[in-house]
């Protein structure tokens, strides 16, 4: 038994078209969010999943 924790997957749907925000329209993250995906830890990645949803709700951006 390892101690290791699955990394959370990717929201990337895709989709991949940035609106004049540099906002994916597919995943709703932002490309800093997007490029910072990578190396973040999966408390970097709940956070990142927390705003792209937020964006998700609002459909402002």
């Amino acid at each position: 038994m390892t101690d290791e924790v699955e990394n959370i997957q990717s929201p990337c749907v895709r989709n991949c078209c940035l609106n004049e925000d540099d906002i994916c329209l597919g995943c709703r993250r932002s490309l800093s969010e997007i490029i910072a995906w990578g190396p973040a830890s999966n408390e970097e990645r709940e956070l990142i999943l927390l705003h792209a949803k937020k964006r998700e709700t609002s459909k402002g951006n």
